[in-house]
């Protein structure tokens, strides 16, 4: 159990370093209501997970040798990203980051924030379904881990609105650790693809 909820924490927090600054944005925004950031945010993970869990459940059926082949999704998302900060010129600034217009009424403003959420965090798809897929039985544990995470991001969020010198360092990091993340995260998903190219009993 306790190797369990590590994973689960390592998951999350691996995959939605980013997402942090994206809920900073969202926090920093007067147009919109706490509430509704906060109502966003798990509609919008619990979306990725969701549709995380449907593909998991789809994969159950194939043998555990061809399920390791996911593993090729996050290490593809790695290199992409490490291709992509290689080829990003010095000091590019992004100045669409995807925030929502100022939205009317509650139920708008949560929409918009769990859109953008889900469409940050696509991404994650491609590392939660291998994981869920070899850990089916766990599935239940990494939800209720995901939402107290959320709701930590939220808190953290909140609070490192006004830290600009934190942020800044914090979002440094996560660009340089995050693609070897994914990296060594997929080829250890791979490694259960052995069975493919050496088949168990043979010398």
């Amino acid at each position: 159990m306790l190797e369990t909820v590590f994973v689960g924490i390592m998951l999350y927090a691996t995959t939605n370093i980013d997402d942090v600054f994206l809920t900073m944005a969202f926090f920093a925004d007067p147009r919109l209501d706490r509430r509704a950031v906060v109502a966003g945010k798990f509609l919008g993970i619990g979306g990725i997970v969701a549709v995380s869990i449907a593909a998991a459940a789809c994969a159950v059926a194939v043998p555990p040798e061809w399920v390791a082949l996911l593993g090729f999704a996050p290490l593809g998302l790695g290199l992409h990203r490490l291709w992509s900060a290689w080829r990003a010129p010095p000091g590019l600034t992004d100045k669409d980051d995807g925030m929502p217009e100022a939205a009317g009424s509650l139920v708008a403003q949560i929409c918009s924030v769990a859109g953008v959420t889900a469409a940050n965090g696509g991404d994650n798809l491609g590392v939660y379904v291998p994981v869920f897929t070899e850990q089916f039985r766990a599935i239940p544990t990494f939800a209720v881990i995901f939402a107290i995470m959320t709701g930590l991001w939220c808190v953290g969020g909140n609070l490192l609105v006004n830290h600009r010198l934190i942020a800044t360092t914090m979002r440094r990091l996560a660009g340089r650790l995050l693609p070897w993340v994914l990296i060594v995260l997929g080829i250890c998903i791979l490694a259960g693809a052995r069975g493919l190219v050496w088949p168990a009993g043979r010398e």
